[in-house]
């Protein structure tokens, strides 16, 4: 597999190596082995589906505490992924990081704890597919604004469709900074990006 750093440390995009013929393909998602390789070492307990059509938009959900990291794939359709650094004392806090993922280029985007997570459907449908080392606490979630003025995400979207939860998101600066997760130090000491 091929890893991509991305400009906010931890956050991976990773590209399965992909073994295909006339029949169609075969590919690896999770390999304990190899992601440990590239300096992912998360134990994932729960994982999770989630079928959405054009124009909806999910996010940008957190947990604090029982911060969740994130391995995130999308097996039908497409998306406009999007991690945001909202860890208290990152040199990167407020900063953020795109991809798209589709079942066309099989990409996956690790996010670690300590990151705001969204995405929003660029395709008629889609199926989205993420591991996640924490359960859900509906008691420890946030949801910042998607179109937070400070955070200038470029979403390839006006209009989203959004969930009651997420038309009441709040700017980060407006969080209470007890709510934000600490830095964790992140250590990446790999040579190699082809695992």
């Amino acid at each position: 597999m091929k890893v991509i750093e991305t400009e906010l440390p931890g956050v991976l995009i990773i590209e399965p190596k992909i073994f295909g013929d006339e029949r169609g393909f075969f590919a690896e998602t999770w390999n304990k082995q190899l992601y440990t390789e590239a300096g992912i070492t998360s134990d994932f307990v729960q994982d999770n589906l989630s079928m959405s059509r054009r124009g909806v938009l999910r996010g940008l959900h957190f947990q604090n505490p029982n911060a969740q990291g994130k391995l995130v794939t999308v097996l039908q359709g497409e998306v406009y992924d999007v991690a945001v650094d909202i860890r208290r004392g990152s040199p990167t806090f407020g900063q953020w990081a795109s991809v798209s993922l589709s079942s066309e280029n099989r990409r996956l985007i690790y996010i670690p704890e300590g990151f705001a997570h969204g995405f929003c459907v660029t395709s008629e449908t889609a199926l989205f597919s993420y591991k996640c080392t924490d359960r859900y606490n509906p008691g420890a979630e946030g949801s910042i604004l998607w179109n937070d003025l400070d955070l200038a995400i470029d979403w390839p979207i006006d209009n989203p469709e959004l969930s009651a939860k997420d038309q009441e998101g709040i700017r980060l600066k407006d969080f209470p900074i007890e709510r934000l997760p600490l830095i964790k130090v992140i250590v990446l000491p790999r040579k190699k990006k082809e695992y």
